[in-house]
């Protein structure tokens, strides 16, 4: 099992390595949005399915509810353009940036999971809700993802796209392998017992040791400045800690449907949602993270 999951870990980030750093991010063409767009979708499909909804007419639904405003937050330039041009409103193009206040709720909605998790783990997997809030939660950390790690790639570039993803495997690497050899005191056991308060503590440091010789790396080269070696480090470290819990929400929802995995796509991982959950509760975090600070590389 552990090589079947190696040989499938190492097949898909080389795929997403090769799609980060080659793909265009213009809007007509095959790009990096689109290719990331498709894999929300197969975490959606795979949502839609563990929070019990059967009907074949309302997970198509669901999947247009997601398509749609990938769209419209795609071309959201050309369609202010086209609005400046129709009713002579050169202004609203000024409009352009206001995306960018969109990553609060995600963050907000992230760090309100981890309090809620650390502080009444067994409360928050015996909360009950309706099928229709689950649905819109998916919806809303689903596409939350895929905005803002388009939004990295197109505007702080593939190599800082690259760091956030590989920050996020090496730390769910660590983790494990930490775990495995020291870890006796549970994180979160009703949630999910494999997982340790050592593990956590590895993927903790193997963060901040990465971020550092990073960031440590591009200011010796470029002249960076040296005084924001911290603050990066800090928004890496707390990025892990986000993705930690991001994690063990997806393992809530798996644990109240009585499923291990999320599917069965991926060999030795389950789902395309067991590959995604740590991604997709860290992107929002850090993005909001690299605008806070003014990172530019």
């Amino acid at each position: 099992m552990l090589l079947k999951r190696i040989i499938t870990a190492s097949v898909l980030a080389f795929l997403i390595a090769l799609a980060v750093f080659t793909l265009p991010t213009e809007s007509f063409s095959f790009n990096f949005s689109l290719v990331i767009g498709v894999i929300t979708l197969l975490a959606a499909w795979e949502w839609i399915d563990l929070v019990g909804v059967t009907s074949p007419v309302k997970r198509v639904l669901f999947l247009l509810a997601l398509i749609l405003p990938m769209a419209g937050l795609h071309f959201w330039t050309q369609i202010l353009e086209l609005i400046a041009q129709a009713v002579d409103w050169p202004d609203v193009r000024d409009y352009s940036g206001a995306l960018e206040w969109l990553v609060i709720p995600p963050v907000l909605f992230w760090i309100l999971v981890m309090i809620l998790i650390r502080n009444t783990p067994s409360g928050v997997l015996n909360l009950k809700m309706k099928t229709g809030y689950k649905v819109f939660i998916g919806w809303f950390v689903l596409l939350s993802a895929w905005m803002f790690l388009s939004r990295l790639r197109a505007f702080y570039g593939p190599e800082m796209t690259m760091y956030f993803l590989v920050l996020i495997w090496a730390a769910d690497i660590s983790a494990y392998f930490t775990g495995k050899k020291w870890g006796k005191t549970k994180l979160a056991p009703e949630i999910s017992p494999g997982k340790t308060v050592a593990g956590m503590i590895g993927a903790l440091i193997v963060g901040a040791i990465f971020a550092a010789s990073f960031i440590g790396y591009i200011a010796y080269q470029d002249g960076f400045i040296w005084a924001r070696i911290f603050d990066f480090v800090l928004l890496s470290v707390l990025t892990v800690l986000i993705s930690i819990y991001g994690d063990l929400f997806i393992s809530v929802v798996k644990r109240q449907c009585g499923v291990k995995d999320s599917g069965t796509l991926l060999p030795g991982h389950g789902g395309v949602l067991d590959r995604i959950d740590s991604l997709i509760a860290g992107i929002p975090f850090f993005y909001a993270g690299i605008v806070l600070i003014g990172l530019d590389l």
